[in-house]
């Protein structure tokens, strides 16, 4: 059972590794396709997209860094997830452009890291 739930939390940390880098490519494709070309605003810029982005960051890295703690005792991987996670949310209350994509990506580089500190504390 114990391994069981060891490997759910690897995952969760995989899945958090790849939903920022996921984040970082959607900011970086949105300032250039609507800063540069002018397309796709509607939908890339769209709030839902990132309240939706913010809410599932939130449930893998709280579960997964959390969880990361309680197993191998070391905190630094749940507050640099906290920090990336407090970048991300004030993103949200900057409005579209080129401030609310540096928090952003600033964010989920700090979340990514968690993770993968998160992953080489539990070997």
């Amino acid at each position: 059972m114990r391994s069981a739930l060891l490997a759910i939390r690897d995952r969760l940390d995989r899945a958090g590794i790849l939903l920022s880098g996921l984040c970082a490519v959607h900011c970086v494709l949105g300032v250039v396709l609507v800063g540069v070309l002018g397309l796709g605003g509607e939908a890339l810029l769209a709030p839902e997209i990132h309240r939706i982005g913010l809410g599932l960051a939130l449930g893998v890295g709280l579960v997964s860094l959390g969880f990361g703690v309680l197993r191998h005792g070391r905190i630094a991987p749940l507050v640099i997830g906290g920090l990336g996670l407090s970048l991300m949310a004030a993103a949200l209350l900057v409005g579209h452009g080129l401030p609310e994509a540096v928090l952003t990506i600033l964010g989920v580089a700090l979340v990514a890291l968690a993770h993968i500190r998160n992953l080489h504390a539990a070997c």
